[in-house]
């Protein structure tokens, strides 16, 4: 497996996307649980809306599978994403390591 960083450029439609939201959490909490989705979560600044998601994946495409399941990609909230090989170093990815 393998950690991908993944980042998301939300647009302007603050309204209607956090009309969605609750389905949006319930999707991403549902990739945590299956232990898919190690930590997510939105910018706090004002510079660029957008969000900052580590999967844990055997691809780069299975990540794009689960991206394009987020209500918030499918409702066309998310106008931008990369996903990014990510193999980081130090005490959290190495307990990863040793979960095999």
């Amino acid at each position: 497996m393998n950690l991908y960083a993944a980042h998301y450029a939300y647009d302007d439609r603050l309204e209607e996307r956090n009309a969605i939201r609750d389905d949006h959490l319930a999707y991403l909490n549902a990739l945590v649980d299956a232990g898919s989705l190690l930590a997510y979560g939105r910018y706090a600044d004002e510079h660029d809306p957008g969000a900052l998601f580590i999967y844990l994946a055997e691809t780069a495409e299975a990540v794009e599978e689960m991206i394009a399941g987020d209500p918030y990609v499918s409702s066309g909230f998310v106008p931008g994403h990369d996903v990014r090989l990510w193999p980081a170093l130090g005490p959290w990815p190495s307990q990863l390591d040793a979960q095999g």
